[in-house]
């Protein structure tokens, strides 16, 4: 499968998010869901919050230009809200998944989606 691929069907295509992402720890952009883009300023300062959870909880993150105030942060996930959306960002050896949703998303049940993806890429080396 596709890195295209696991964004479509795996994030967007469960209907819990509008929008998401795979990126490279290092800032690249593996693939993401059309519109959504994701600075490498952006990736490099969510990479930076998981190995220092204090920034992201002090400087709220951009993720898409929007900015987002952070509800949790640790050295795997990094969750914000938006009014009544939200973003869940966790971290893999390799890349972080990245999806935000919308009103009407139950943000435990899109952080479950997410973190999910992220255990199957760990478990591939990813």
């Amino acid at each position: 499968m596709s890195w295209q691929e696991y964004v479509d069907n795996n994030l967007v295509g469960t209907q819990q998010f509008s929008q998401g992402a795979i990126v490279g720890l290092q800032g690249g952009v593996w693939a993401a869901s059309k519109g959504f883009d994701v600075s490498h300023a952006e990736i490099l300062a969510l990479a930076n919050g998981f190995k220092n959870p204090d920034t992201v909880r002090t400087n709220s993150p951009l993720v898409d230009g929007k900015k987002y105030m952070v509800v949790k942060a640790d050295e795997r996930s990094i969750y914000g809200k938006l009014g009544k959306g939200g973003f869940c960002a966790v971290k893999t050896n390799q890349a972080i998944v990245i999806g935000v949703y919308g009103e009407g998303v139950q943000p435990g049940s899109a952080a479950s989606v997410v973190e999910k993806l992220a255990d199957y890429l760990i478990a591939n080396s990813y």
